[in-house]
């Protein structure tokens, strides 16, 4: 028989990897399957390891599945498709569920604001659990009820809901926008906030007042908008046209609000920043796009996936998941620098 003709040889079964490690199935089990913790000895998890992949093992994923009660599916909730923030986000979710075998289920919520429509009526069944990132206050009803193990993303620290959290230092964020800013020796700061009622945003708000409040002569005005480039125009423009003295700087909930404002400065023909400094946030690709270039807060997206998939297969398995908020930091382009010396109203 020829060798294209020679049957592959048989696919090795975990009674292979007990035989070669010298221990039981039950523990081949326990070992490849991450619950080998206080059970078995580092020393026999190494060998049940190194044999298994000396023989090139893989597990019957469809069996143990059925047998755990698992799908090996995870719904990703974010608020929308079009933010390049959340796709981000996903793609690091998504990697980590390869590493282990699961598949990710990208599910957006109407317009970024919610309610979503609950997913779970037909889907419980054929998921092992939730991840929802920065989402609306008024969708975490369906999300907690759906009887799932739940990861909140960027999410309020206080909301007892959740199996696990994965936050970023959102607030540091803004401490370092507003620091920035204040250095160069802008007082009449606009904050151009997004309208949308979720946590983060609010947390950007808080962290901006916080900021300025004990700065001697400065002032910082809210503003909302809808999270897009002519609504963050037309806001900015309606601030640009009210009486008093121009803001010296206008600190944008996002980058996409930030393009807008620069249009909105430019159209009235004044410069970025010359006349008017401008800051964006999350450090889209937007941020190098537009002209000047955006001075942003850089957010590892990718890495809020990681560690929410993470979290989810440590709440899965009964162990604790990773603490501590996610840094974030301030990206200096183009679009900042110190007011104008006069300071008048143009």
């Amino acid at each position: 028989m020829s060798s294209a003709q020679r049957p592959a040889p048989p696919r090795p079964t975990s009674r292979d990897v007990a035989r070669a490690a010298g221990v039981s199935q039950a523990t081949v089990s326990l070992v490849l399957g991450g619950k080998w913790q206080g059970r078995v000895s580092e020393a026999t998890a190494g060998r049940v390891r190194d044999s298994a992949r000396d023989l090139g093992y893989r597990p019957n994923l469809a069996a143990r599945s059925l047998r755990l009660g698992r799908t090996r599916t995870a719904l990703l909730v974010v608020p929308a498709l079009t933010n390049e923030f959340f796709a981000r986000v996903y793609t690091g979710a998504a990697a980590v569920a390869a590493e282990h075998d699961f598949g990710v289920v990208l599910y957006p919520s109407p317009d970024g604001t919610g309610p979503a429509r609950d997913p779970f009526a037909s889907a419980r069944a054929a998921l092992d659990g939730v991840i929802a990132s920065s989402m609306a206050a008024d969708t975490l009803g369906a999300l907690r009820g759906a009887d799932l193990p739940l990861v909140m993303l960027d999410s309020d620290p206080d909301e007892h809901g959740a199996a696990a959290q994965v936050n970023l230092d959102i607030a540091d964020g803004m401490r370092q926008v507003a620091e920035h800013l204040l250095a160069l020796g802008h007082r009449r700061l606009v904050h151009l906030a997004s309208g949308v009622d979720t946590w983060t945003f609010a947390e950007r708000a808080r962290a901006l007042a916080d900021a300025v409040r004990d700065v001697p002569g400065a002032t910082v005005r809210r503003v909302t908008s809808p999270l897009d480039v002519r609504a963050g125009r037309e806001a900015t423009e309606a601030v640009l046209a009210a009486p008093g003295p121009l803001p010296t700087a206008i600190v944008c909930d996002d980058d996409i609000l930030a393009a807008g404002a620069c249009k909105a400065v430019r159209r009235r023909g004044l410069r970025v920043p010359g006349d008017i400094s401008v800051t964006g946030f999350d450090d889209l690709a937007l941020a190098t796009a537009v002209e000047p270039e955006l001075t942003t807060v850089q957010l590892p997206a990718e890495q809020v996936g990681e560690r929410g998939m993470a979290a989810l297969l440590a709440v899965l398995d009964g162990r604790p998941a990773e603490a501590g908020s996610l840094p974030v930091r301030l990206v200096i382009r183009g679009s900042t620098a110190a007011p104008p010396a006069d300071g008048a109203r143009m």
